[in-house]
Formats: C-alpha cells, sequence, structure tokens
C-alpha cells in the first residue's frame, strides 16, 4: 500500500519507519525543502539522530506526494494541522483513509485534531494514540497504540497497516475519548513536571496522574466517551509514559516551571512544541463550556496564562473542599 506521512517531525518519521518496515510504500513530507533535500541526502531526521531512514523511505516537500496514496497519515503539530491539511487536500484520492497522530485541542474551536482533518479534506478519520514516544517506536521498542475511529473498516485498515511483532494496535470506536485522552494527559505531563521542578516526591506525583485521570474521564463522558476508554491505552497509558519519560518534552518544561522560569522562558527555550501549554488553555475553555470540574486544569490554567505561583496552586488544590474520591460512591 502506498502511504504518505504529512509532517516530519520525529512522530511522523516513526510511524514512517514503521510503515516501511511492514513493506508499505512510504512518502515523508516535510513543509520545509530545505530540510527534506537534507534528510534525503543524508538519511537521518535530526530529531531522531541515533536511526537511519529506511533506503526505500522516499522524502518529499510537495504536498502533491499525497496523491496516490491510500493512507495519508497527519503528523503535523496542532497548531499547523489545519494550514497542512489545506495544502495537501487538493491532491488526495478520494478513497484515501486519513489518519490524525496529533494530539490537542483547537483553541478558537475546541475541535479535537481528527475533526479538524476531516472539517478540511471532507473524509472520514482515523485518530491513532496511545503510549507511543517516537524514541522508541522508531527503534522498534514493543508499545501498544489504539486506532480509534467510528467507521470499523477504517480503524482496521489501520490496525492492519501498522501492527507488527513490536507494534500492536488496538481498534475501538470511541475516537472522542481516544483524543481527549491524548490532548489531556499533555497537560497533566506538564504537571508532573512541576512537581519534579518543585522538589516533590513519588507520592505527589501518584496522586497527580490519579487525579489527572479522573478529571480527564469526567470531561470525556460529558462529551459522549466512553469512560473504560481511560482506563486503556489512549488514557492511563498514554498518561503514565508522558508523566514518568526522559523523553517527555511536556514534563521537562513542567520541571523548568516548578524550579521558577517563567512559561514564556521555557517556550523560548523548549527546542520544540509543548503541547501541553496549549492544550491547557483549550481544555480549561473545554471544561467551562460542558460545566465539568477540573481542579488540576483550573490551577495549570492559572499558572501557565495568569501568572499564579506552582506554590499557590498546589496549595490551593490540597486545600479544596472534602469529598468522598469516586462521585459515584454509595456507603452500604
Amino acid at each position: 500500500m502506498k502511504a504518505a506521512i504529512v509532517g516530519s517531525g520525529a512522530w511522523g518519521t516513526a510511524l514512517g519507519m514503521s510503515l516501511c518496515r511492514n513493506g508499505h510504500e512510504v512518502v515523508l513530507w516535510s513543509h520545509n525543502p530545505r530540510k527534506a533535500a537534507e534528510m534525503a541526502e543524508s538519511r537521518v531526521n535530526p530529531l531522531l539522530a541515533d536511526v537511519s531512514l529506511p533506503a526505500e523511505m522516499a522524502v518529499s516537500a510537495d504536498p502533491a506526494c499525497v496523491a496516490e496514496c491510500a493512507l495519508v497519515v497527519i503528523a503535523s503539530p496542532s497548531f499547523a494541522i489545519r494550514q497542512v491539511c489545506r495544502a495537501v487536500a487538493p491532491h488526495l484520492r478520494a478513497d484515501a483513509v486519513m489518519v490524525s497522530v496529533t494530539k490537542g485541542i483547537e483553541p478558537d474551536t475546541l475541535l479535537r485534531m481528527s475533526q479538524i482533518v476531516e472539517q478540511e479534506t471532507h473524509r472520514p478519520t482515523v485518530a491513532l494514540t496511545g503510549p507511543s514516544h517516537a524514541e522508541e517506536v522508531a527503534r522498534s521498542i514493543p508499545t501498544g497504540c489504539v486506532a480509534a475511529s467510528s467507521v470499523r473498516a477504517h480503524a482496521e485498515l489501520v490496525q492492519n497497516a501498522f501492527m507488527s511483532d513490536t507494534f500492536r494496535i488496538y481498534t475501538s470506536p470511541d475516537i472522542i475519548g481516544a483524543e481527549l485522552g491524548g490532548a489531556i494527559k499533555n497537560v497533566i505531563a506538564l504537571c508532573a513536571g512541576v512537581t519534579d521542578g518543585m522538589g516533590c516526591g513519588d507520592n505527589t506525583k501518584a496522586m497527580l496522574l490519579t487525579r489527572g485521570l479522573a478529571e480527564m474521564a469526567r470531561l470525556g463522558v460529558s462529551m459522549g466517551a466512553d469512560r473504560d476508554t481511560f482506563a486503556g491505552l489512549a488514557g492511563v497509558g498514554d498518561l503514565t509514559v508522558t508523566c514518568t519519560s526522559r523523553h517527555s518534552r511536556n514534563c521537562r518544561a513542567g520541571t523548568l516551571i516548578g524550579k521558577g522560569m517563567t512559561p514564556a522562558e521555557v517556550l523560548t527555550r523548549s527546542g520544540g512544541v509543548v503541547e501541553g501549554y496549549y492544550a491547557a488553555k483549550s481544555v480549561w475553555m473545554l471544561a467551562q463550556r460542558q460545566g465539568v470540574d477540573m481542579p488540576i486544569i483550573e490551577a495549570t490554567y492559572r499558572v501557565l496564562y495568569e501568572g499564579e505561583s506552582t506554590a499557590n496552586v498546589v496549595t490551593m488544590l490540597m486545600q479544596r473542599k472534602r469529598k468522598a474520591e469516586s462521585d459515584v460512591t454509595v456507603w452500604r
């Protein structure tokens, strides 16, 4: 099968390598002609410097490279996804299956990434998400993801395309829950880094992950997601890896904030997109719209966008009104 990876970041590149290993004909698209030419010549993406691109993988800066592809993977940063989709949309096959691997919520519209892809390409879209650091997928270290779609045949096509001995793919009809899990975990991971920067311990991080997962599920259910999705790879799986790994850019950014650096300073020196920063505002807006209580998200928004100190919000969270752990607790 011919496939295109639209976006030459680390994750898109790793997915392209996975498809190549499975015998598919793959082209990797970059918006930057110079970067595309350099990768085609060196067979290295500087964002994954310790692995080589497969010899059979093509690299292009021409959006028309998607023209004959049955599978088109959108792997751009969330802030650029509309622009990227508009660039390739005129060249897509009528029957192309779109796959969104970007995690986030659009600030102005509060749309999920697959919804944006569908708006711009007029094609049903599969969300591929889960615990999947590009650095490990590129090196064929085992992991699993979820291909979520309202169209079963499309989810199974993506499953069959990517499934291998080191990349296990499950299917799910709950694209809402899968994408919300992927977006919100970036915010919680930023918070996890803050606790590290402040010198908190393992107990603090465990509490943060657990209560963050509860907030994630509450918002998801309010929007029509299945609560069980958040107990799976797209929820607790992705949350765990992003909050605990040295590969996590969100966690590293949070650590600097926890040590006293301002969010603006962190964004300047991060060297990449800190998706959790942008998602924090969008998720906070979603919570307001849905009327869902998300105190961790509220606290994060206040630190990132209103200049509140991390020490103050930690105290605020710890001193919240006493309550039962679960909203469905029944005493017998």
